[in-house]
């Protein structure tokens, strides 16, 4: 399994139990969605390893795991790691819900300037996300927040959105 083809899902926190439990932290909203897993993939040295559960359940808001055919102290090994599943245990989202990776491609269409790019890149390492959209070769920043937000087209390939006022100006410029 090939990182391109998973999402991150989370973080291995710390050990549980003496018996090789450990307490995993998943980037989801709502846990319930991932108790029917039966591997998870662990990011070890840049490769993903698939790890075989025999027992997965809510504590608090995370989730502890027993992985099969492994010792304590293997299991302690895997303390700090990131998890991964492949990109088919995303739930599917409907309207306005995307995946960040899903609209990489997209066209983009403001409700005042019309086509403003295609989405090559989503920027998800600061405060806010942004859209970096390509423009004939100038990049327009737009912020991912729902007001913005107007319509998720998946058929077309399309989001609509309203930028805030002046926002495309800036990058614009004298084009417009």
């Amino acid at each position: 399994m090939e990182k391109k083809d998973c999402f991150y899902l989370g973080k291995v926190v710390k050990n549980f139990s003496f018996k090789g439990e450990l307490v995993l932290f998943f980037d989801v909203d709502s846990l319930e969605n991932y108790l029917d897993l039966e591997l998870l993939y662990i990011e070890i040295k840049g490769r993903l390893v698939p790890y075989k559960i025999k027992t997965l359940r809510i504590h608090g808001n995370k989730v502890v795991v027993l992985f099969e055919d492994l010792t304590p102290e293997e299991a302690n090994i895997l303390i700090g790691k990131d998890l991964y599943l492949p990109l088919d245990f995303l739930p599917e989202l409907s309207g306005n819900q995307f995946y960040f990776h899903e609209v990489i491609g997209f066209n983009v269409k403001d409700l005042e300037y019309g086509d403003i790019g295609t989405i090559k890149e989503i920027y998800d390492n600061t405060v806010q996300p942004i859209f970096s959209i390509d423009y004939n070769g100038k990049e327009i920043l737009i912020p991912i927040i729902d007001s913005v937000i107007k319509k998720v087209d998946r058929e077309q390939k399309l989001i609509t959105i309203q930028a805030p006022q002046g926002l495309i100006d800036v990058y614009l410029g004298e084009e417009e």
